[in-house]
C-alpha cells in the first residue's frame, strides 16, 4: 500500500492512520525516502536497477508481465507518477449547500430531467476542490512567501513587500489556477465583476446554457456555485445537455483513432445549411449522435427540396398580379395547409421551448416536403395550370403567402438558403430574421377539413402502393373505380374532390360510386370506408407478376410456419424477454395479412 502515491491506497492510509511516505522528487526522480543507492534515478531505471540488486542477492523469483491501468499524458504519452504534494484546496461543502439548494428551489432546470441526477449526487458527494496546477500558463496563484521572515502574503495586487516583515526578497507562488476555476467565475467576470457595470446589471443571469454531459461537474455545477457565492443568484436558469457526436460504431471522434469529421469538408460538399439542419434533425435530447459524411446527404436533398420548391414558384410568378390576401375565398385545400402550417408552427413552439431541436426540425421537414411539396403544391397545379386567370392569380397568391411563412420557420435551421430566396420574393423586410417567427393561432386550426383530406390521402395512398408493388410508371395513366356506401361522407369527399384524387393518381378514367361493378383482371385496394379496383391488364406482365407473388406467398407462409413454431416452443416462452416475445406475436399477425393480401392479388390477377 502506497498512500502517498495512489488515490485509493491514500483512502485506506487515511482509515487506518498509515504513513503516507513520498517517495518522488519533483522532477520524478527517486528522492531522500529510498535507499541512498536509487536517488535521482528515474522510476523506470530504478525499476531495472533493484531487479538487478534482488538477483545479485539470489533473492530474485520471478518477473512477468501484469495488465493494469496507468495514467498517461495525453500530449507526449509520458507515464504520469502520482504523488503525494502540497496544494491549494477550496472547501466546497458550503458552496455545494447554496448549488443545491438552488438545484431543489427550482431556480434551475436540467433539459434531459435526468441529468439532474448526475449533479446532485456530485454535490451531495462532493470533495474539497485541488485548485492549483502546475502547468506553464493560467491565472497565477495570488499568493507571495517571503525569504526573510518565511511567512506568505495573499493579496488582490502584486505586493512589492513582505506585509508582516516589509523585505522586498518575496516571490509569487509558481503554480497557475485549474482552468476550471476561472471557467467557474466566467458567467460575471467577462462582464466587469467585481464592479456593478452596465453588462453585469443587463446581461446577468443569463437565460440558458447550452453544454454536453461530461462537464456537469467541471463547469455547470462550478458556475452555479460562483454565481451564489459572489452574485447571490444563479448564473442560468435553464441548463441543456446535448449529447456527444461520434462515429457510426459509436465511437468518440478522436485525432488517434482518425475518425473525426472536419466540418468545413462537410461545408464544401453539402453546404452549411445541410450540415446545420442535419444535426439539428438527429439531435434526440439526452442521446448521442451517430454519424459518417454519408448522413449529411439527408440535410443537402432536403435544402434541394426547399430550392427546387421555391423556384418552381417563383417561375409562376411571371405575368400574374399578387391579390390582397384579407379578401380571397379559401378551398378547402387552402384551408387543409394552413392547418398543416399551423400544427407545424405548434409543434415547433414546444419543441423550442423544452429544448427538443429535433421535434422542431422534424416537424418542419414533414410540413414542407411532405405537406406543402408532395400534396399542397401537387394539388394547386389544378389552378395553376388552368385557363382561369383569376383562379391563377388566386392560387399563387396562396402559394407566395404559404412559402414566405415556411421560410420563416425553417430560417433557425437553413439560415442561408431561406435569406436567399426569400430577397427573391415580392415582397419582403429586408432580412428574414426581422420578420416574425410564425406562431400557432386559433383560428386557423380546422380538424374537419383535415379529417376530410385524410380520406382523400389514403385512398390516394392505396392507389400508389398498388402502381409501386407492381412497378405500374407514376407516368403510365390508369383506370381506377372507388366503390363507397351510399351516402356515406367518404363518398361525399370523394365525388366533391374526383378531380384532385385523379390528379393525384394520374388516373385516365376515375368512377366512384356505390354500385361499382368489377370487370376484368383489377388489383384491389381497401381503405376506411372505400374499395379501390385497379385495372392494370395492360400495364403489367400478369403472368410474371402471378410467379412473383407466388414465390413471396411461399416466403411468407415459411415464415409463419417458423414463427409458429416458435411461439409453441415451451423454452423459448419461459426464457425469452415479454417485449421479444410480443415481437414475434405482432410478426405473426403482419405475416398473416400479408398472405391474405397476397392471396387477394392471385385471386384477382387470375380471374
Amino acid at each position: 500500500v502506497t498512500p502517498a502515491h495512489d488515490p485509493n491506497d491514500y483512502e485506506i492510509g487515511s482509515r487506518h492512520n498509515l504513513d503516507k511516505i513520498n517517495i518522488l522528487n519533483p522532477d520524478g526522480t527517486l528522492g531522500e525516502n529510498v535507499p541512498e543507492k536509487y536517488r535521482g534515478l528515474t522510476v523506470e531505471r530504478a525499476r531495472k536497477s533493484i531487479i538487478k540488486d534482488i538477483k545479485a542477492a539470489g533473492l530474485f523469483i520471478k518477473e512477468e508481465d501484469h495488465i493494469h491501468s496507468v495514467g498517461h499524458c495525453y500530449r507526449c504519452h509520458t507515464v504520469i507518477e502520482p504523488y503525494l504534494s502540497e496544494q491549494w484546496f477550496v472547501k466546497m461543502n458550503p458552496l455545494a449547500g447554496q448549488a443545491l439548494d438552488a438545484w431543489k428551489d427550482g431556480k434551475v432546470t436540467f433539459f434531459p430531467k435526468k441529468w439532474e441526477n448526475t449533479y446532485a449526487h456530485w454535490l451531495n458527494n462532493i470533495r474539497d476542490w485541488c485548485i492549483s496546477r502546475q502547468l506553464w500558463w493560467g491565472h497565477r496563484i495570488p499568493v507571495w512567501y517571503c525569504n526573510s521572515c518565511k511567512k506568505m502574503t495573499v493579496s488582490r495586487t502584486d505586493p512589492d513587500t513582505c506585509i508582516h516583515c516589509g523585505s522586498t526578497y518575496i516571490y509569487q507562488d509558481p503554480d497557475v489556477l485549474d482552468t476550471w476555476f476561472s471557467s467557474a467565475l466566467w458567467p460575471f467576470s467577462t462582464l466587469g465583476w467585481p464592479e456593478k457595470t452596465k453588462d453585469l446589471e443587463f446581461f446577468y443571469p443569463t437565460s440558458t446554457l447550452v453544454t454536453g454531459y461530461d462537464i456537469i461537474f467541471f463547469w455547470v455545477a462550478r458556475m452555479i456555485m460562483m454565481g451564489m457565492e459572489f452574485m447571490k443568484e444563479v448564473p442560468f436558469k435553464d441548463v441543456y445537455i446535448h449529447g456527444l457526436i461520434r462515429d457510426k460504431k459509436g465511437r468518440k471522434m478522436s485525432k488517434s483513432l482518425g475518425n473525426g469529421i472536419d466540418p468545413i469538408e462537410i461545408i464544401d460538399e453539402y453546404g452549411s445549411d445541410a450540415f446545420k439542419f442535419t444535426i439539428a434533425f438527429l439531435s434526440v435530447q439526452g442521446q448521442d449522435i451517430l454519424m459518417d459524411k454519408e448522413t449529411f446527404k439527408m440535410g443537402s436533398k432536403f435544402a434541394n427540396k426547399v430550392w427546387n420548391a421555391s423556384r418552381f414558384l417563383l417561375m409562376n410568378l411571371e405575368g400574374r398580379k399578387l391579390l390582397d390576401r384579407e379578401k380571397l375565398k379559401y378551398t378547402d385545400e387552402d384551408l387543409w395547409i394552413y392547418h398543416r402550417l399551423n400544427n407545424a408552427a405548434k409543434t415547433v413552439e414546444k419543441a423550442f421551448k423544452t429544448y427538443r431541436f429535433n421535434d422542431a426540425a422534424q416537424a418542419v421537414y414533414e410540413y414542407f416536403w411532405n405537406d406543402y411539396c408532395d400534396w399542397y403544391i401537387e394539388i394547386s397545379k389544378l389552378s395553376l395550370y388552368s385557363d382561369n386567370s383569376e383562379e391563377q392569380d388566386r392560387i399563387i397568391t396562396v402559394l407566395i403567402n404559404l412559402l414566405e411563412e415556411s421560410l420563416r420557420m425553417l430560417h433557425p435551421f437553413m439560415p442561408f438558403i431561406t435569406e436567399e430566396i426569400y430577397q427573391k420574393l415580392p415582397s419582403h423586410l429586408p432580412n428574414i430574421i426581422r420578420a416574425p417567427y410564425p406562431e400557432y393561432l386559433k383560428e386557423r386550426d380546422n380538424a374537419e377539413v383535415a379529417k376530410d383530406f385524410e380520406y382523400i390521402q389514403e385512398l390516394v395512398r392505396s392507389v400508389r402502393t398498388v402502381r409501386s408493388e407492381f412497378t405500374i410508371p407514376p407516368e403510365k395513366r390508369i383506370h381506377v373505380d372507388v366503390k363507397t356506401a351510399k351516402l356515406s361522407p367518404v363518398s361525399r369527399i370523394f365525388n366533391k374532390k374526383k378531380d384532385i384524387i385523379a390528379l393525384l393518381i394520374n388516373s385516365g378514367t376515375l368512377e366512384i360510386g356505390d354500385s361499382i361493378n368489377t370487370k376484368g383482371i383489377h388489383i384491389p385496394a381497401i381503405g376506411r370506408g372505400f374499395e379501390a379496383f385497379v385495372y392494370a391488364e395492360k400495364l403489367i406482365d400478369i403472368p410474371k407478376e402471378l410467379e412473383k407473388l407466388k414465390k413471396e406467398k411461399a416466403r411468407t407462409e415459411s415464415e409463419i410456419t417458423r414463427t409458429k413454431g416458435k411461439l409453441s416452443n415451451s423454452a423459448f416462452l419461459q426464457k425469452a424477454p415479454d417485449n421479444v416475445i410480443n415481437k414475434e406475436r405482432e410478426k405473426l399477425v403482419r405475416l398473416k395479412e400479408a398472405t391474405e393480401k397476397i392471396n387477394r392479388f392471385i385471386k384477382n390477377l387470375s380471374s
